[in-house]
């Protein structure tokens, strides 16, 4: 019990991290209206695995501003599921595929160095996907959660 506990407080946690995120590129139009486009022009031009580079300058950059928004609705979505307990399986999905998308655009970001470094780069990525994989396999929104709440009434 005392593990399902852990994994409930870190998903709140990572939940909390997440609002912060989300709330930062959809209530400021900074991110929208220019900080996405830097970023997006470091991943292509510099940081990301090389068909995804593509991918990202044909598809995302021409409407940068949708997906800058895209993005910090998917990470406040992320966020409010997870604090909640509700479809954190789901939100986890997401987020393995959003932690998937920034470690495609970033992998070269530690420029040509040894394959050990590319790894060590992504130290803020590779966790996140591991924890959400972790949240989705023990169906963490069944402690402190609406899931728990709601699978208990189906029994």
């Amino acid at each position: 019990m005392r593990t399902n506990r852990t994994i409930a407080f870190a998903r709140i946690l990572t939940g909390v991290m997440f609002l912060f995120l989300g709330e930062f590129k959809v209530a400021s139009t900074a991110f929208a209206h220019g900080g996405f486009q830097k970023y997006l022009q470091s991943y292509i031009g510099v940081e990301a695995v090389s068909f995804y580079g593509r991918l990202l300058a044909r598809f995302v950059m021409p409407h940068a501003v949708f997906f800058a928004y895209t993005v910090g609705a998917l990470e406040l979505a992320i966020g409010i599921c997870l604090v909640l307990g509700f479809w954190v399986r789901p939100a986890s999905v997401l987020g393995m595929l959003h932690m998937l998308n920034l470690i495609l655009a970033t992998w070269h970001g530690a420029g040509q160095r040894p394959p050990w470094h590319y790894v060590a780069n992504q130290l803020d990525h590779i966790p996140l996907l591991l924890l959400f994989a972790v949240f989705f396999t023990t169906y963490a929104g069944e402690v402190w959660g609406i899931d728990g709440f709601r699978s208990s009434r189906r029994r």
